[in-house]
């Protein structure tokens, strides 16, 4: 895969379909490489008509590693954080951001559709109104916007994504699959082949814990974005699982709520991932939102 230098780092990504065609930027979420977004996924939109581009964010995949600001201290962020005080962190979202926006100068995009998911879906936002003039349309999948007084994810939840990464392959790969099933769509077949397949290929590709963690941190820091969010003017979808047992739906609703003229897609029996079994209506979704920046 090709990969460019942007905002003083170097970024892997990935593109399916013509480069005539509008572009399309999926953004990952939180330790998760451009191998999210699975091909079958990349090539249903360019189906619809779109260039989509996938990378792997900074400390994630293939892209730059800050490996010289250490593994963070998550308990004393965690206490900062209730007590109101500044999340310290290597880097911030609004870095990752104009990491995103750096890449698409380097491609030569000026206007872009943006869609991320999880800690991607608020890369996506920061991007929308940060960067306004390079945006066309935002889909947020399956986040929220920093509303502390949102609920928050079921403990179980927080502690299996919290438990120490083996470094050993196969038990890496079970490690992730336990996560894989308590944040699972219930209203969907778990696809056991699928995930330890991906699994696998996420491992050989990069492992590195330790950029989860400092992004994780970099979320952590970011606060609430709801007085940036409802400065967004452009066509946004926010679609958001009903069972989602990491960022509750509640998240989905709020952004929908804080974003002017947003439309909210809740699917039922959808938790925090992406079944293959809500692809074609997500990518339905996603391009009907498009369509609206060119009207």
């Amino acid at each position: 895969m090709p990969n460019v230098t942007a905002n003083g780092i170097q970024i892997e990504y990935d593109t399916f379909g013509d480069s005539s065609f509008p572009a399309l930027l999926l953004i990952a979420g939180n330790g998760a490489q451009l191998l999210f977004w699975e091909v079958e996924f990349c090539e249903l939109l360019v189906k619809k008509g779109y260039y989509v581009i996938r990378f792997d964010n900074r400390d994630a995949g293939l892209s730059t590693k800050f490996e010289e600001a250490g593994i963070p201290d998550f308990p004393a962020a965690i206490k900062a954080l209730m007590a109101g005080k500044p999340v310290e962190s290597a880097y911030t979202l609004d870095d990752m951001a104009d990491d995103a926006v750096g890449l698409l100068n380097a491609l030569g995009i000026e206007k872009v559709h943006i869609c991320g998911a999880s800690m991607g879906g608020m890369i996506a936002q920061v991007i929308a109104y940060r960067h306004p003039k390079h945006v066309l349309s935002l889909t947020s999948i399956m986040s929220t916007t920093g509303n502390p007084d949102l609920p928050q994810a079921k403990p179980e939840t927080i502690a299996a994504l919290l438990a120490p990464a083996p470094a050993e392959r196969k038990a890496f790969v079970e490690h992730m699959m336990n996560i894989w099933r308590k944040i699972w769509s219930p209203g969907f077949p778990f696809e056991e082949t699928r995930a330890r397949t991906f699994m696998e290929k996420s491992y050989d590709r990069s492992y590195y814990p330790q950029g989860m963690a400092r992004q994780n941190i970099a979320l952590l820091a970011n606060g609430d974005r709801r007085p940036s969010l409802s400065t967004i003017a452009v066509p946004t979808l926010v679609i958001h699982g009903a069972d989602d047992p990491l960022i509750p739906v509640e998240g989905g609703k709020d952004t929908a709520y804080v974003i002017p003229g947003a439309k909210l897609l809740i699917i039922n029996g959808m938790g925090h991932d992406m079944p293959k079994g809500v692809w074609a209506q997500m990518v339905d979704a996603i391009s009907k939102n498009a369509v609206q920046a060119n009207l």
